[in-house]
């Protein structure tokens, strides 16, 4: 059974939810009086319908969520969401899901790769997608919305014996908070062959927009225009690794240019192989504030964009600001203990 989440949808999202949801066992909540303790309960497949208002908002999506939570223990502990988000403008569509996905994440949901399926105003972000297949863009939204669909309710969560995780940062290992955090999380990590590598300034040119035949020919020799680092070691780490583990600290409420060079510059890969069946984690120290923003950032990049699977509460974050602080921070170590035993339990 199916949960759909759609608070006051519009007349043309609630077609497409009729259309989508035809012979799909489903259930619809749109207002909070919606919600039983029996569906709760019973929730392992939630698709979130968002009809979104002209400020990029939709106010009884939150009630709705807070009765969810009031009826149950955990709610959101184990199912699997996706999102269908209807703007009547250009905008929102991504800010809006990476909001709602870090937030239900951090309470135990987690996301198959692509779990996003936008609609701006006229469906003008579908342009593209238009002119290369030749096809409408209300048939291709349709067309979009069954796959993904199908996808969505045979989606498994991750199960891999030994695991190969990557290891991404940029950081100092003299003066690197977060670097420091995540080498108290390796620590307890049993079972994973885990490679760590540092990205250092330079090393990682950033994608400059090759034209798409170019990355895509690129791509199928498992390499990039651009070479050097990223074809040598990145690439192939990537390629054979289960999980991604990026240790980010907060420079300026944003990644690290370095860590975003090597995202964009997946692009190549991501031409020619799925992400589908590998999952990303995170290390986010911030020194101030902001760790969330940090977060949001690579579930944009990585899970709506790229396709990984994001595993419920993805991140670890703390706020740390002089070098060697976080070893200051109460119950560090039993943080970083307990999440090295979350990530050894996604798999």
């Amino acid at each position: 059974m199916v949960t759909v989440v759609m608070p006051d949808p519009s007349v043309a999202l609630e077609r497409y939810i009729d259309h989508l949801m035809s012979g799909v066992a489903h259930h619809r909540v749109y207002v909070p009086e919606d919600v039983t303790i029996d569906q709760v309960v019973n929730m392992h497949k939630v698709v979130f319908a968002i009809q979104l208002d002209a400020m990029g908002q939709n106010l009884t999506l939150w009630t709705i969520l807070k009765a969810i939570q009031d009826k149950g223990s955990q709610p959101f502990e184990g199912i699997t969401g996706m999102f269908i988000v209807k703007s009547p403008n250009e905008w929102y569509t991504k800010t809006f899901t990476t909001g709602l996905a870090f937030y239900l994440n951090q309470l135990g949901c987690q996301l198959m790769g692509h779990p996003l399926i936008e609609m701006t105003q006229n469906l003008n972000n579908l342009n593209r997608w238009e002119k290369t297949t030749g096809i409408d863009r209300h048939k291709l939204i349709v067309r979009f919305g069954e796959e993904k669909l199908e996808r969505f309710i045979a989606h498994e969560p991750l199960k891999v014996t030994n695991p190969h995780v990557a290891v991404l940062h940029a950081s100092s290992r003299e003066t690197s908070n977060t670097l420091s955090l995540w080498h108290m999380v390796e620590k307890n990590l049993r079972g994973m062959d885990i490679t760590e590598l540092h990205v250092e300034n330079g090393t990682v040119l950033d994608c400059i927009g090759c034209p798409y035949q170019t990355c895509l020919y690129f791509g199928r020799q498992h390499s990039c225009f651009y070479g050097g680092v990223m074809v040598k070691e990145v690439i192939p780490l990537i390629e054979k690794s289960d999980a991604i583990v990026w240790v980010c600290p907060n420079y300026n409420d944003s990644i690290s240019a370095n860590l975003m060079a090597v995202i964009n510059r997946t692009t190549a890969l991501y031409r020619t192989m799925s992400f589908y069946d590998r999952q990303i984690f995170a290390v986010i120290v911030s020194g101030n504030s902001g760790s969330d923003a940090v977060a949001r950032q690579l579930i944009s990049a990585l899970n709506l964009n790229k396709g990984f699977q994001l595993p419920p509460r993805f991140c670890i974050t703390e706020t740390a600001y002089d070098p060697g602080s976080i070893e200051m921070i109460d119950n560090i170590e039993q943080k970083a203990q307990n999440f090295a035993n979350h990530m050894m339990k996604q798999f």
